[in-house]
């Protein structure tokens, strides 16, 4: 079986661990195939779901995003970014935009007929950010359901509470830029950083670890195998 993992970069996971590599270990016996590029919103992946899936003549695909669609609407100082680098109308995501953007990828998947799985991925970077990608998350949740998508709750069960987070600045231009420049350096300093800023499965709140994607692909496969 071919299946496409499709999202930003956690699913890329060229940035920290990478979960599809940990799947693709797991699961010799399928074709798999990573979709994933850094900063893309829902928007970005309906502009490129021919090319990147719908080429590949997938039988299914396991489709993640929401977090930087999150970042764009909470945090206004990275809206330059999205607008510039991402291509994002004034450079944010609103939830009514994230609603009909996700329902209508969904859509275009499922007139393909592939078989389309869903993830909901986590966030700690501060209470912020985990309450506005848990309303994203929670839009997510409502399009699988009425459209009887799978879906894995990744969010759940890393499960970070906002009331014992640090109280971390917002997400600024500062810190997408020190994304760039450590993924272009080869920087993997990733276990040192999640300690020294008290992380539990992530090194700056929205990146897994080389560690935590192993828990995540013990999430992901069992999800894969019930559903395929």
């Amino acid at each position: 079986m071919r299946i496409v993992f499709f999202g930003d970069s956690l699913t890329w996971g060229g940035y920290g661990g990478n979960f599809v590599k940990e799947v693709a270990a797991q699961m010799p016996e399928h074709e798999i195939i990573n979709a994933g590029v850094g900063g893309n919103t829902v928007i970005n992946l309906l502009r490129r779901v021919e090319t990147d899936v719908i080429d590949h003549q997938p039988d299914a695909v396991f489709v993640m995003v929401g977090g930087n669609d999150a970042i764009s609407y909470s945090q206004p100082d990275t809206r330059p970014y999205y607008k510039k680098a991402q291509g994002i109308p004034d450079g944010v995501v609103t939830p009514d935009i994230f609603r009909e953007t996700y329902r209508e990828l969904l859509t275009r998947l499922q007139l393909e007929h592939i078989h389309t799985l869903m993830g909901l991925a986590p966030a700690e970077y501060n209470a912020e950010v985990v309450r506005s990608k848990e309303e994203f998350n929670a839009i997510a949740s409502e399009i699988a359901r009425s459209m009887n998508i799978p879906l894995l709750d990744l969010q759940s069960h890393f499960n970070p509470k906002p009331e014992e987070m640090k109280d971390r600045p917002p997400i600024s231009l500062k810190f997408i830029d020190t994304i760039g420049r450590r993924s272009s350096s080869g920087w993997n300093d990733f276990q040192a950083e999640k300690e020294r800023e008290g992380y539990t499965y992530s090194f700056d709140g929205l990146h897994f670890t080389p560690e935590s994607v192993k828990q995540a692909a013990d999430l992901i496969v069992p999800f894969l195998r019930e559903n395929l």
